[in-house]
């Protein structure tokens, strides 16, 4: 919540990475929509500890530090919010428009209401929304360290006498295989980018990558499939195009 740490965005667009890409270039293109036609905008990313190198490529592409913020506090938020209100009944209050809500109060007076009681109670009904949407306190992450991607490289290439392209994957998972390996440089972080971003679903999902001279086997989720070879015309790495489409058995 930017506005509960005092800045302004009721007249500038944003955007939220909730899914920071690995690729620096699809970071500019999508937060470059926050300057189309000359307006300012800000782009807020979330993300987690094992998610920094992530970052610092972005950095490095943009030459650009990006600033980090804390998270806000329930109480942060709820200050923003009071503000807010008290600034809206001000306002309303300057205007005088206001005069049919005027005679239903002084009706609810004659009648022996306490004029402060009333006005907490209409404030009470036009914050209903606020309790339709709870706050919940959220902990700072813990840092820990990157996990490396599972792969396999061509020495290891065997699996039980088996190679690893006849291997069963893991429960709900299916083994793909990609027309490109370490001849043509690819790399872990390649494969996990490149599917995660085309297939539309998050890199932490990928299982094993085995990755030999010509060829490459990963492992992805059954569910996300279908989609994923639906977009298999437009996957490139390192600007070259490649044919993904499931494992032979």
């Amino acid at each position: 919540d930017m506005a509960a740490r005092g800045v302004d965005i009721e007249n500038i667009s944003h955007i939220f990475n909730y899914d920071l890409p690995q690729d620096p270039e699809l970071y500019v293109h999508r937060v470059g929509r926050t300057g189309r036609a000359g307006k300012t905008g800000i782009a807020i990313s979330l993300i987690t500890h094992k998610e920094q190198w992530r970052l610092h490529r972005i950095e490095g592409f943009t030459k650009q530090k990006i600033t980090q913020m804390p998270i806000p506090t329930i109480d942060n938020i709820e200050k923003h919010r009071e503000d807010q209100l008290r600034k809206q009944i001000t306002a309303g209050l300057e205007s005088g428009n206001y005069q049919k809500e005027l005679q239903l109060v002084t009706r609810l007076v004659e009648d022996g209401h306490n004029p402060l009681k009333i006005a907490a109670v209409a404030l009470n009904l036009a914050r209903g929304e606020e309790k339709n949407n709870p706050l919940t306190e959220i902990s700072q992450t813990r840092e820990e360290r990157p996990q490396k991607v599972r792969y396999e490289n061509q020495r290891s290439r065997k699996e039980n006498g088996r190679d690893a392209g006849d291997a069963k994957c893991e429960k709900g998972m299916v083994r793909m295989t990609l027309s490109a390996g370490k001849s043509r440089g690819v790399r872990p972080a390649d494969i996990v980018g490149m599917l995660s971003y085309h297939g539309n679903f998050p890199g932490s999902a990928i299982g094993n990558i085995s990755i030999f001279d010509e060829h490459t086997f990963v492992d992805i989720p059954q569910r996300f499939v279908e989609q994923t070879l639906a977009k298999a015309g437009k996957i490139r790495i390192s600007k070259n195009a490649v044919t993904l489409k499931r494992a032979v058995r």
